[in-house]
């Protein structure tokens, strides 16, 4: 198992105030306010036009009342009514979680992105939905893995679903469900597991000269990327575990020390995994520093799901800008289709360069991530990284679909 990342990374992005963080996806559109319209026919409704922390939200007859005016759009992916958030009941990321209404908190769980027809919960990866597939008035939201069922379609105000992709036919790495392959794909490399959910507790030194390296994607304390974590979850959870070592990880940082963190962070570490907020921070974290930036490079060079999955990869190993630098050194030798290039040619000459920045490092001599994987996808024409697939990784054989 080889879980390794060079020290470029992004560090822009994190807005702190007081006790709340904006943290997570890209920036919506100009917020819009209006109706959200859905199941039947019916509007997502504020229950009893309450203000109240925990009220419920649920599908009724639309009435053009402010119980049913919501704000979409807004810089922080939120979604809201009465000044307040849409929000999961908990941060919970269990299917059926209901949804309520509730002061705005900049937290993952009240961060939403359209995708298709579907509104997607940033902190769970699942989209909101009508129970029971009832249009019944008074019916409650909650969330549920995506499916793309009449459920979970939603007409935003306006009349429109969501903004147009640049990139070509097919679904992006952003789909809900293209997303999960992709984190399966990094977790068979990172944790030789496809159960990437199962990793927000994993941490172990692995003597990369980069201390410790734990959760879903490898967040390092010699890096920074651990450093921002635990800055992002205390900013949205002060009493938390971790807290307590923010003064070591910024001792450490850009080292492969441990001053500090020595003997109890490990132990820690795996306390806090089963809190769903530091879960979600993990999410917004992995989201705002390497998956969005990635996909949204993709989509912008007009590649495909694959081509957006190799651009995450290579951020998830050696740091968005890294990415960026392997990209630069592809271009002198090939050009992406929005530049009027061949996507397989293209795509070839990232992975080439890929490869490349991988060998300069011992650790990184085994390749098999891209060129037993990646490179199969490409060599068999699944630009669109659908399932099933078939590949291996360090020798490990792996199975998606």
């Amino acid at each position: 198992m080889i879980r390794v990342r060079t020290v470029a990374y992004v560090t822009s992005g994190l807005v702190i105030a007081g006790t709340a963080v904006i943290y997570g996806l890209l920036p919506a559109s100009a917020a819009t306010a209006g109706p959200i319209k859905g199941l039947g026919g019916r509007c997502i409704d504020v229950a009893g036009a309450a203000t109240a922390n925990g009220t419920a939200v649920q599908l009724y007859d639309c009435n053009n009342s402010a119980a049913q005016q919501w704000t979409v759009g807004n810089t922080d992916s939120s979604i809201r009514a009465f000044g307040k958030c849409l929000d999961v009941t908990a941060a919970s990321t269990a299917n059926g979680a209901k949804i309520q209404l509730y002061d705005c908190n900049a937290t993952a769980a009240q961060k939403w992105t359209a995708s298709g027809a579907t509104l997607v919960n940033s902190g769970s990866g699942k989209c909101l939905d009508v129970t029971g597939n009832s249009s019944a008035n008074g019916t409650r939201l909650q969330i549920w893995t995506c499916a793309a069922t009449a459920n979970q379609t939603w007409t935003l105000p306006g009349g429109t679903t969501t903004p147009p992709t640049t990139a070509p036919a097919g679904r992006n790495l952003d789909d809900p469900a293209k997303k999960d392959v992709a984190m399966q794909i990094v977790s068979a490399a990172e944790n030789s597991s496809l159960n990437w959910r199962g990793q927000f507790a994993y941490i172990e030194d692995i003597k990369d000269g980069r201390g410790y390296t734990a959760g879903i994607i490898g967040f390092c304390s010699g890096t920074g990327d651990m450093l921002e974590l635990v800055e992002t979850y205390t900013a949205t959870k002060p009493s938390n575990v971790l807290a307590k070592y923010l003064p070591a990880l910024r001792s450490v940082n850009g080292t492969s020390s441990h001053a500090g963190l020595d003997p109890n962070f490990t132990r820690d570490w795996k306390t806090a995994a089963a809190d769903p907020v530091f879960q979600a921070a993990q999410e917004a974290e992995r989201d705002r520093v390497y998956f969005n930036p990635s996909v949204r490079d993709g989509k912008s060079d007009g590649v495909r799901a694959l081509g957006q999955f190799a651009y995450y990869d290579a951020s998830v190993v050696h740091g968005y800008e890294g990415m960026r630098s392997i990209r630069t050194r592809a271009l002198k030798k090939a050009k992406p289709p929005a530049q009027g290039g061949d996507e397989r040619t293209w795509l070839h000459a990232f992975l080439d360069e890929r490869v490349v920045e991988m060998k300069k490092e011992a650790a990184h001599d085994d390749v098999t991530r891209i060129d037993t994987a990646q490179r199969v996808f490409l060599n068999n024409g699944n630009f669109d990284l659908n399932t099933p697939l078939d590949f291996h990784v360090y020798g490990d054989a792996f199975h998606i679909g």
